[in-house]
């Protein structure tokens, strides 16, 4: 009965040190695997024998982000045992830095990180999360005492450049490939707010009122050359209309030339006195009763008959 009990009592012991030898990684995850204290072997995804006793899991110090049912999100510090390789993302708390102007502003930033060596993650640093935030900060700080409170506000792009590539080669030798750094939220004093929206309404202020001023100069710009267009369309109207009332004038005087070519009386005479005689009519219809002649429309006058008798003849 004795032996029995220590049969069934060993099969559990081998049992019990079978099933601790036998270990399972699941994708994506390590397990630092050390004997008699030193690091022995890591272990990838998969099915592995490991001796119970002598090897033993390497525990380390991670830190999470953890978020309430009120949405609120809390830093939570844990030791665990598998090394987690996806791409870890970390929203650090806010924290105050001074511009290159001495303006105190408020950023918080969130880094993207992804564990690409296990054995340096473990080995190289204590807490690779708080490890990061730490650096994360003092390079905030030191990037951002760089610039004014404008170039600040208006460089998140360049900032979150210089931060990455700063971040990516002081880790490197913690084995952490720095993905991507990313500024949420940049909130300068109460003070500062009121008075770069003041500075930003004047701006507008500004711009509607260039903007009148434009477009009262573009209308009077427009209006003064329509006039001068419609002076320069009635010029050249009135120019053409006297030119095609010289070229008629001309077309009659050399009618009349050549009706009168075989006669002696001179063309230009003859045109004369019909004005002479249209003048004539005018007084007459506007019912003057004394009328002024020159001396010489009376020759003009005979020329105008003589002609008439010539045409009748």
């Amino acid at each position: 009965m004795e032996l029995l009990i220590v049969i069934i009592a060993l099969i559990v012991f081998v049992l019990i040190l079978v099933s601790n030898g036998i270990v399972i990684v699941k994708q994506a995850e390590v397990l630092i695997i050390e004997r008699f204290g030193r690091y022995h072997k890591t272990l990838e995804s998969g099915l592995h024998i490991i001796l119970p006793i002598i090897d033993k899991y390497r525990s380390f110090t991670w830190r999470f982000v953890k978020e309430d049912f009120k949405g609120n999100r809390y830093i939570q510090q844990s030791t665990i045992s598998r090394l987690d390789l996806r791409e870890t993302v970390y929203d650090f708390p806010r924290q105050n830095v001074i511009t290159a102007d001495n303006v105190s502003i408020e950023i918080n930033a969130m880094v993207y990180f992804q564990v690409t060596d296990p054995f340096k993650a473990v080995y190289e640093i204590n807490n690779l999360p708080e490890a990061i935030e730490k650096l994360t900060q003092t390079t905030l700080r030191n990037v951002i005492g760089e610039l004014d409170l404008d170039k600040t506000l208006t460089s998140r792009d360049m900032i979150n450049s210089k931060l990455r590539e700063i971040l990516d080669e002081a880790t490197d030798k913690w084995g952490v490939k720095v993905n991507r750094v990313e500024l949420q939220d940049i909130n300068p004093p109460r003070e500062i707010k009121n008075a770069m929206e003041k500075q930003m309404r004047a701006e507008r202020d500004k711009r509607a009122k260039i903007l009148e001023a434009e477009g009262t100069k573009q209308s009077d710009i427009l209006e003064a050359e329509g006039f001068r267009n419609a002076q320069i369309t009635r010029a050249e109207g009135e120019a053409r209309s006297r030119l095609i009332v010289a070229e008629a004038e001309a077309e009659a005087i050399r009618k009349v030339a050549t009706a009168l070519k075989d006669t002696k009386v001179d063309p230009a005479e003859y045109q004369i006195a019909l004005k002479y005689i249209t003048a004539f009519s005018d007084l007459i219809q506007k019912g003057d009763k004394t009328i002024v002649l020159p001396y010489e429309a009376t020759s003009l006058l005979g020329s105008v008959k003589t002609i008439e008798s010539i045409f009748k003849n």
